[in-house]
């Protein structure tokens, strides 16, 4: 799916946070955004895309989290729609075909990681193979909790804003 500015300008207040909500699952920032409606390019959609998660805080973030499956699985715990789950299969498209052994690896440290830091394991999965999200994920294990909570808003950050650049069409006008 894709629209322009000016649809997403238009659309009603329930719609545009509905595919807004599919970038990023935080209410505050779904609501921020459609607030500052309308937008004059892709490009100020954008900027104030990250201007709104700036401006949040660790439990917007965690609520942003649990929008997305566990990497290797297919189901939010917080459910989400039909485009979201479309965005996360194919951004993590690489676990499908991974070895048993990297799948697995990954599966027992989405576990570890939860465990150690009280929310799921975010990355920014595009164009990375699965076995750099294990790497990743290994690498990740040794901050402590503020700091990869910082880590995992970045990495959420990164994700809302290709997920952005996927519902607005760079080709239609403002």
């Amino acid at each position: 799916m894709s629209i322009s500015v000016e649809e997403l300008n238009v659309m009603l207040t329930d719609r545009a946070a509905e595919l807004l909500r599919a970038c990023c699952g935080a209410s505050r920032w779904v609501t921020a955004m459609v607030s500052r409606r309308p937008f004059f390019s892709r490009d100020a959609v954008l900027r104030a895309a990250d201007d709104e998660w700036s401006s949040l805080n660790e439990r917007d973030w965690l609520e942003a989290f649990s929008h997305h499956p566990k990497i290797g699985e297919t189901t939010a715990a917080a459910g989400g729609s039909a485009t979201a789950r479309t965005w996360s299969a194919s951004e993590q498209s690489s676990v499908v075909s991974a070895s048993d052994e990297t799948r697995i690896g990954l599966a027992r440290l989405n576990h570890e990681y939860e465990a150690r830091f009280g929310f799921i394991y975010i990355v920014y999965a595009t164009g990375r193979s699965a076995g750099e999200l294990l790497e990743f994920a290994r690498q990740r294990m040794q901050n402590d909790r503020d700091t990869e909570l910082r880590v995992a808003a970045e990495e959420q950050r990164k994700i809302t804003r290709l997920r952005l650049e996927k519902l607005l069409d760079p080709a239609a006008a403002a």
